[in-house]
């Protein structure tokens, strides 16, 4: 919620930025960072965004290959990330609502997005990177289940559609005592990949393995980072990170809403989460 200001004041001040994804939790703050970002770019500022997973040494050669054309052309795409419960605070009473949900982020949508936006946003980031572009609609469902705490869901299952036609399959859940599973695939006219670092032909057959060195992505995005800043040569990944954003939220507001959501209809949103004056808020006192 607070990343638009926090970016913008760090810009003002002239200082090169790590900004972690989400960029922003709706529409409107994702365009002020959007906005921020050219304004940084003008003044010669660096700025990285935590999607390390671009930075993963085997992903980034299957990523070449399949743009290179290894699995032909694209005609499908899933992105999964299923797994346990994140944690929780329980509220004291010294604290107020607002401490509270400050301490309690993650469960809150307003503070973090939602779980689509905080985390599955990784493996929508990935499929952005893979396709070259976002979707043109998004229909989407899910359910707050067991949560202890907030008003988030525990599930999402969306279906994103691109302008040719191709679909993605994308869940994320966060629910103990469940089968868990983390999937980047993508189906071509020739074979498939996962992002991990295989590649099959349309008979199931593998025909390729990444075979390389590894690497620490979260180390790596750091590095990339410094480097850029110590041979004055600027790098800004806040656009691309913003789109992959965007994508987090049309999904999410489609489970919210039930309904469609199309590109168009989620650029136009003006819908703001949180409280309209954090200070007024921050005054009142748990009993």
């Amino acid at each position: 919620h607070f990343r638009p200001m926090h970016m913008a004041a760090a810009v003002d001040a002239r200082k090169h930025i790590f900004l972690e994804k989400p960029v922003a939790v709706d529409v409107p703050g994702v365009l002020a960072v959007m906005q921020t970002a050219e304004r940084a770019t003008s003044q010669g500022l660096s700025i990285m965004t935590g999607t390390q997973l671009r930075r993963e040494l085997p992903r980034m050669e299957v990523q070449k290959r399949i743009r290179d054309g290894a699995i032909g052309d694209i005609r499908a795409v899933r992105a999964l990330r299923n797994q346990g419960a994140l944690w929780y605070r329980v509220p004291q009473p010294s604290w107020s609502d607002m401490e509270y949900m400050l301490r309690d982020w993650v469960n809150w949508a307003w503070l973090s997005g939602d779980i689509i936006v905080e985390q599955h946003i990784h493996h929508l980031d990935a499929m952005l990177w893979v396709l070259g572009k976002p979707p043109v609609s998004a229909v989407g469902m899910g359910a707050h289940v067991r949560r202890k705490t907030g008003d988030q869901f525990d599930f999402f299952s969306v279906d994103y559609t691109y302008d040719d036609g191709v679909h993605m399959h994308s869940t994320i859940r966060q629910l103990n005592g469940c089968a868990n599973g983390r999937d980047e695939s993508i189906v071509g006219t020739k074979g498939t990949a996962n992002l991990d670092g295989v590649i099959y032909d349309l008979s199931g057959k593998q025909v390729w393995k990444y075979e390389g060195p590894t690497n620490n992505s979260l180390v790596q995005e750091h590095v990339d980072w410094v480097t850029a800043i110590r041979t004055n040569k600027p790098v800004n990944t806040a656009k691309e990170t913003s789109i992959s954003t965007l994508m987090a939220i049309m999904g999410r507001d489609s489970a919210y809403t039930g309904k469609g959501i199309t590109w168009t209809d989620l650029m136009a949103s003006t819908t703001r989460l949180g409280a309209a004056a954090i200070s007024a808020s921050c005054s009142r006192t748990r009993p």
